[in-house]
């Protein structure tokens, strides 16, 4: 069990790097949140392909198509290109650390509240507390920000937390779908549908325009996103996860949020202040309360990282 968690330790930590090398390429190059987005996607596709290709090996069966088994997948997709482009655009916006913060402490408790309803129970006292921790600790965030970059980056902030939200319907669909798909078929299935829906949005958008500022550096920061937390990141968790409780683990992944604060602390030089360190601490505790006592639609929040 040690090894497992440390496997999943090591997946939150390099899940950790995209934002810390997605707000590198923001401020060096005129390289677009959308298109960085989608470039990250048709990265990974490969990878993803060649991991459900021996998955259906060793299951020894084929995924049969059917409309039931889409249609869930199709809304996955969906949620992951509006994911996508929400999150890295408040990375832009704002910062690798609050962005990153925000967007993935937020929905494990909105899992735990809102699984309630879903499975007819009532939220329990702990997980309507956690809320409310969750609430008051991005409020200090926040703060801090405003302390810290001398104006309120509204934009940023409200960016992060749409991209929660989504990531919120994300989990929720991913949970109570009864598509039965194996774990690989599900990531390329929902890669791909992203990546097709992202592409007119970005040519649209005149988002590839900016691949003429990237050099043969920034080049390998977007293939590194694209290969190292994406594939490389989902490989060890997915590992991990075979020989550690779910709990566990969900609680382990929670240190990503903290990952990223304190990497955007080291190698960009972002300060959260006193204010903001205890909001994030309080969101902390907020994610490990949800995932412990949320049931296990919130223990599988945060499972898909960044």
């Amino acid at each position: 069990m040690i090894r497992g968690a440390l496997m999943i330790a090591l997946a939150a930590l390099l899940w950790a790097t995209t934002g810390i090398v997605a707000k590198s390429l923001f401020t060096g190059t005129e390289l677009q949140p959308l298109a960085l987005g989608f470039l990250r996607l048709v990265v990974a596709l490969p990878f993803f392909w060649l991991l459900m290709q021996r998955e259906r090996r060793r299951q020894g069966r084929t995924v049969r198509w059917r409309r039931g088994r889409l249609l869930p997948l199709a809304a996955l997709g969906l949620f992951q290109a509006f994911y996508q482009g929400s999150y890295l655009l408040a990375v832009d916006l704002t910062g690798a650390g609050i962005a990153t913060l925000i967007a993935l402490c937020l929905p494990p408790v909105l899992v735990a509240l809102l699984a309630a309803p879903l499975l007819g129970e009532k939220p329990s006292l702990l997980t309507v507390l956690a809320l409310f921790a969750a609430i008051a600790g991005t409020a200090m965030l926040v703060l801090s920000d405003m302390d810290t970059s001398g104006t309120l980056r509204l934009s940023g902030l409200l960016m992060a937390l749409l991209a929660a939200m989504v990531y919120t319907g994300f989990t929720l669909t991913s949970r109570y779908s009864s598509t039965d798909t194996p774990v690989f078929t599900t990531a390329f299935v929902c890669f791909l549908t992203a990546a097709l829906i992202l592409l007119p949005v970005v040519v649209l958008s005149g988002g590839f325009d900016g691949l003429r500022s990237l050099s043969l550096r920034h080049g390998l920061m977007v293939v590194y996103i694209g290969v190292v937390p994406t594939c490389i990141g989902y490989v060890l968790f997915f590992s991990g996860m075979k020989t550690t409780p779910a709990t566990l683990s969900s609680i382990i992944v929670t240190l990503e949020p903290l990952f990223v604060a304190l990497l955007a602390w080291l190698i960009l030089g972002e300060v959260l202040g006193p204010v903001g360190i205890a909001g994030a601490l309080i969101l902390t505790v907020a994610v490990v309360v949800a995932s412990r006592y949320g049931g296990p639609s919130a223990a599988g929040t945060v499972s898909g990282g960044d």
